[in-house]
């Protein structure tokens, strides 16, 4: 997991199960303070099953705003807006 000054985070999930990135972005989610966004990347050309998962679990996540798709290969989550 990368914080940038702009606390956004990048969490890169290539080769885990859904059971593992479920468990990492859980942890992203509780480290999130200050943070307003978590760019996911989950990859796409071994499968969607864990773009689905993201999509589908976190979209109504009470510590999640919104979803924002980023192609195929990744989502970000968004947490608060950035005025």
């Amino acid at each position: 997991m990368d914080k940038s000054a702009e606390s956004k985070v990048t969490l890169d999930l290539h080769g885990k199960n859904q059971y593992q990135a479920r468990t990492a972005l859980d942890a992203a989610l509780r480290r999130s303070k200050g943070v307003y966004r978590i760019h996911v990347i989950h990859g796409c050309h071994r499968g969607t099953a864990l773009r689905d998962m993201i999509r589908e679990d976190y979209a109504n996540d009470p510590r999640v705003l919104r979803l924002q798709a980023d192609g195929d290969s990744a989502t970000d989550l968004i947490l608060r807006e950035l005025f």
